[in-house]
């Protein structure tokens, strides 16, 4: 600070250097208001350029992770909406697994008796509703327990889609199982028909409901009920197998959501120990400024009266 040289009024030194002083106090004292005002350390990269990088880097991060979290979340959504659905499926085959059951004593009657087809047509409506289930189990207009695609021949790696078809031709149920490279899901049949897909391991080859590749539900004979029981229990195999995975799949994605969202806090606390300002502090700072305002101003009032003694030479 340069020196004070009363007699040279000319300068006023004195009196620069309080404004001076007075005009650091001012700037400080507006970049701790600022601070208050907007919550934030660093208003603008002047403040701490290397900082104003680095917090950027983790604002940049923690907004990803709030994006996955929320995927997350939709996620758990759909698989909860997949499984609802195969539960259905799944009490819908228990149903049938009872009802064919029953067809197996001799209380039904002799091959096509009218009670035997009277279960035959309900296990055909049974599968029907399946059959809707499946289509109406869906994400955003996606088929979620399934979409079948093009065919795979037999011995392939394609995913299985075993399915419950009806034999439009013969009034027949037939279980079918039909190879699809659809990965693994769950779906309607393609090319086959409509029907229950369910999940499997490997292709087994095109096959339709009137094929006789097909498997039969067919409990108008006696002599084919115990075949079409297995079936049954086969496709609930299955079923509960899909469920499972489902559930292994949603327990995954809560320990990604809690991984995350721990990785989340984190970042965060890092960004704002940069980028967000402590109130506290700031309140501190700022009334201490406001104080010095008030005193620079005072000295420098002082300071501009101070070369009127001077005056006194020339009386």
């Amino acid at each position: 600070m340069a020196s004070l040289d009363i007699t040279r009024i000319a300068g006023n030194i004195g009196a620069l250097n309080a404004l001076t002083s007075l005009q650091g106090i001012n700037n400080q004292l507006a970049i701790h208001q600022t601070r208050l005002a907007t919550g934030k350390r660093l208003n603008e990269s002047a403040d701490d350029p290397a900082g104003f990088s680095i917090a950027t880097s983790f604002d940049v991060r923690r907004q990803g992770m709030q994006v996955v979290l929320n995927s997350i979340g939709d996620g758990k959504n759909l698989l909860s909406t997949a499984e609802g659905g195969l539960k259905k499926v799944q009490d819908i085959l228990v149903k049938m697994r009872n009802k064919a059951l029953e067809a197996t004593g001799d209380n039904l009657g002799v091959a096509n008796s009218a009670e035997r087809q009277a279960v035959q047509k309900q296990l055909q409506e049974f599968t029907k509703e399946i059959d809707d289930i499946v289509r109406q189990t869906q994400w955003n207009g996606a088929q979620l327990i399934g979409t079948a695609g093009g065919s795979a021949s037999a011995g392939s790696s394609a995913a299985v889609q075993m399915e419950f078809l009806t034999d439009v031709s013969g009034g027949v149920t037939a279980y079918n199982n039909t190879g699809y490279g659809t990965g693994g899901s769950l779906g309607v049949g393609g090319s086959s028909g409509n029907g229950l897909g369910l999940v499997g391991s490997a292709g087994y080859g095109t096959t339709t409901g009137s094929s006789a590749n097909g498997f039969q539900i067919d409990v108008l004979d006696k002599a084919n009920v115990a075949a079409a029981v297995q079936h049954i229990e086969d496709a609930l195999n299955y079923v509960k197998s899909g469920i499972a995975d489902i559930g292994t799949m949603g327990t995954r994605l809560g320990f990604k959501e809690q991984a995350i969202t721990v990785a989340y806090t984190n970042t965060e606390a890092a960004y704002n120990r940069i980028m967000n300002a402590d109130m506290a502090a700031e309140q501190v700072e700022a009334s201490k400024y406001a104080i010095l305002q008030q005193t620079s101003t005072a000295m420098l009032a002082q300071a501009n009266a101070a070369p009127q003694f001077l005056l006194s030479l020339f009386r």
